[in-house]
């Protein structure tokens, strides 16, 4: 701090080293991601008010995509304009692009070594324990009214036993918010704003854009190039058959759904790539979540892993499956990560109006309530297919996943035992089961 109490400004090369340490570092999941970064930029350094923090983290809420991952955008952005957004938002996801390479990698080639099999296989009960748990911490965060619970009841039903899709699932969530918000206004609060706040570097910054119809058109039309190019490149080499253009197509109007976080969109991500597309199995699904755990960056890197096995399973003939593999993990990152860097920019300026406005907030709150029955669906889903790996049988019933789910939910409640440490231990338990 400065004599006259305000945070001196930060130099770009020196928010540069933070954002590349913040990918080696953003283990946890959005919840300690988010919490890294409120005591680092906000405790620590003082980069970023109390009060700037959390605003900034409503609005990334009501966006689809990581919230992390866009704070550390926004945040950036506003620190040192476009090229430090870009550069806070990129270096968030850049490592664990390499790290999930590599796993994605053992997991497809050699999977048939009873070793790198076993550790796949104990990763598998342990992903139970932590969708069972995140049910019940975002269910105690997010439920706190009967209408809030009758959302959440009501979105696992429509995906388990109806088949409804999961981006109509959303709508109907945040229409209902609104609706209700008339009827049982007390379920649908917001928290207010603070008071007066020492000023930041981020107030200082200036870097705030003004909006405009003609920066917000220029933006738009900037991201869609940015799109059409590659995409387009793709197609034209290969055809609109191809998977890779298909992951593309796919994964770019997934990143469009994404409310809620990841536990949210897969099991629609899950159901699509397994069911529809044949790109990876069920039991592959379920490991990527594994390994999408253990590694640093936002959970919803597990669409890497999809990519990479989709485009390995399905490479054409005369195409080494590694190099297609690393084509469709790198695409599919791509147009996963691009619209959440167009949000961030496009609506920034907005932050405060929506961060306060109401009706938005009664949109997330039904949205957020829907999404306890989303990853309900998605525990259940995965918990079969763990559990019965043969089918729903007696004699099909996995005996030890069940005790290394159990045990792992237990010590993740009791003892709150990070995730990227019980994914490792859940794999070499499975390594040993599986050799001995």
């Amino acid at each position: 701090m400065t004599d006259e109490g305000r945070t001196k400004p930060v130099g770009f090369w020196e928010a540069f080293r933070f954002w590349v340490k913040l990918g080696f570092i953003n283990f946890g999941g959005p919840a300690g991601q988010i919490a890294i970064m409120h005591r680092e930029l906000v405790d620590e350094k003082r980069w970023v008010s109390e009060g700037q923090y959390l605003r900034t983290l409503n609005f990334c809420m009501l966006l689809p995509g990581p919230e992390a991952q866009q704070v550390a955008t926004y945040i950036g952005w506003r620190l040192h304009g476009t090229l430090g957004g870009i550069v806070a938002g990129s270096f968030f996801v850049i490592p664990s692009i390499f790290v999930l390479l590599l796993l994605s990698y053992l997991a497809v080639a050699h999977s048939d070594v009873p070793a790198v099999r076993g550790l796949l296989y104990g990763v598998q009960p342990v992903v139970i324990a932590i969708v069972v748990e995140a049910v019940m911490r975002i269910g105690k965060r997010a439920l706190g009214h009967a209408a809030l619970w009758a959302f959440a009841v009501a979105a696992f039903v429509a995906l388990y036993f109806l088949s409804v899709p999961f981006p109509l699932v959303v709508v109907a969530a945040a229409v209902g918010g609104v609706v209700l918000q008339r009827f049982v206004p007390e379920a649908f609060r917001g928290g207010g704003h603070g008071a007066a706040e020492e000023e930041s570097a981020v107030d200082q910054s200036g870097q705030a854009a003004r909006p405009s119809v003609l920066r917000n058109l220029r933006l738009v039309g900037t991201f869609v190039v940015l799109w059409v190019i590659p995409v387009g490149a793709i197609w034209i080499w290969r055809g609109g058959e191809d998977v890779l253009v298909r992951e593309a197509l796919f994964f770019t109007g997934a990143a469009f759904v994404t409310f809620g976080g990841a536990y949210a969109v897969l099991s629609y991500i899950s159901n699509v790539a397994v069911n529809d597309y044949g790109w990876l199995t069920a039991d592959q699904m379920v490991q990527g979540l594994g390994l999408a755990e253990s590694t640093p960056g936002p959970l919803i890197m597990v669409t890497q892993y999809v990519g990479f096995l989709g485009a390995w399973n399905k490479a054409p003939e005369g195409f080494d499956p590694l190099i297609y593999g690393t084509f469709g993990a790198l695409l599919t990152t791509y147009v996963t990560f691009l619209p959440c860097f167009m949000f961030i920019f496009l609506l920034a300026p907005y932050i405060e109006l929506l961060a306060g406005n109401q009706k938005i907030r009664a949109a997330l709150t039904g949205v957020t309530a829907a999404v306890v029955g989303v990853i309900a669906n998605l525990a259940v889903f995965f918990a079969g297919r763990v559990l019965f790996p043969d089918g729903v049988t007696l004699g099909g019933f996995d005996v030890f996943a069940l005790a290394v789910a159990v045990v792992s939910f237990v010590v993740l409640q009791r003892f709150k035992v990070p995730i990227y440490v019980m994914v490792p231990v859940g794999a070499l338990l499975g390594m040993m089961w599986t050799l001995l």
